[in-house]
């Protein structure tokens, strides 16, 4: 048999191979017309009569790989390394087997490690670095000057940002990212980090080893994020906070205070009526008046019990 593709449990063919990694899903092992699914020990028995397949500890990670090696098994050569169109500056350094996308701009003392690939219209702007192996999507924007003015006399002066983005190895950035430099010292994204579609790092951020941001992901300045960690779609780091290690973060939640443990957090406002809401709203800003009443109050119990 040949495999012409990969694809969902509910919707392969007879020539596609599948996967399942969730109980969620067990359901539609005996009805998926998948030619082999690749499963866990625990989920053997649940597959149709006639069905191949793969068995093994981790079926997410196995078929992360296989995507991998069907693209690669799939990919025709490509026409160029560095398209036409793209500039780059002549004091730039290219590692020699990098690619350069469409409308791409390199500009003077960037770097471009081995392997990397600049998709099109992606900004390395001056000074800037990227490390080996990593995946800069459409519309990147690395170097782009931080958010720095200083108020004098009712106006904004620019403060200039003298410093650069270091981006390690293994790095991939999703279309459209916005990645600040610094105001004097850099900003850093660690090895292996993982950042979405539609994200803006501010400058002077640093960025562990290994950490994910899915999209809309929003950190503002010198703030400093942990290895291992994971911040969900739409949340916010304020500025200036540190961020421990192995911290995972809800999507939609605003991180308004360092966080020093390991753990999951989440601070966002359960969706509700419109209504409701309101209601609830009101009652919030009226928490720190009722807070002192009820101090004062144990403040009357605690006194009358000592008399």
């Amino acid at each position: 048999m040949t495999i012409t593709g990969l694809a969902p449990l509910q919707t392969a063919g007879p020539e596609q191979i599948s996967f399942l990694s969730h109980p969620k899903y067990q359901s539609q092992l005996s009805t998926s017309g998948a030619a082999c699914v690749v499963v866990s020990p625990a989920f053997e028995q649940s597959t149709r009569q006639g069905c191949a397949l793969i068995i093994t500890e981790d079926p997410y990670l196995y078929f992360a790989r296989l995507t991998r090696l069907w693209k690669q098994a799939q990919q025709t050569q490509r026409a160029f390394r560095i398209h036409p169109s793209a500039v780059i500056d002549p004091q730039a350094h290219v590692a020699e087997d990098a690619v350069i996308g469409p409308l791409c701009v390199v500009e003077r003392g960037a770097s471009i490690g081995a392997g990397t690939v600049l998709k099109s219209r992606v900004t390395l702007s001056e000074g800037c670095s990227v490390g080996a192996r990593c995946i800069l999507h459409s519309g990147v924007v690395v170097g782009a000057d931080g958010f720095g003015f200083a108020l004098h006399q009712g106006q904004w002066e620019k403060i200039e940002q003298l410093g650069a983005v270091r981006i390690g190895d293994d790095v991939e950035i999703g279309a459209n990212t916005c990645i600040d430099r610094g105001a004097l010292e850099d900003t850093v994204i660690g090895n292996g980090v993982k950042l979405d579609n539609l994200i803006q790092i501010g400058h002077n951020v640093h960025i562990g080893a290994h950490t994910a941001m899915a999209g809309c992901v929003g950190v503002a300045g010198s703030a400093r994020i942990g290895a291992h960690c994971t911040v969900g779609g739409g949340a916010v780091v304020l500025g200036h906070l540190t961020v421990a290690d192995h911290v995972h973060i809800s999507a939609a939640s605003v991180v308004t205070r360092s966080i020093a443990q390991p753990g999951q957090y989440t601070g966002m406002f359960p969706l509700d009526s419109n209504a409701n809401w309101e209601k609830n709203a009101a009652s919030l800003k009226q928490l720190s008046r009722l807070r002192e009443r009820i101090k004062a109050l144990e403040s009357c119990i605690s006194n009358h019990k000592d008399s």
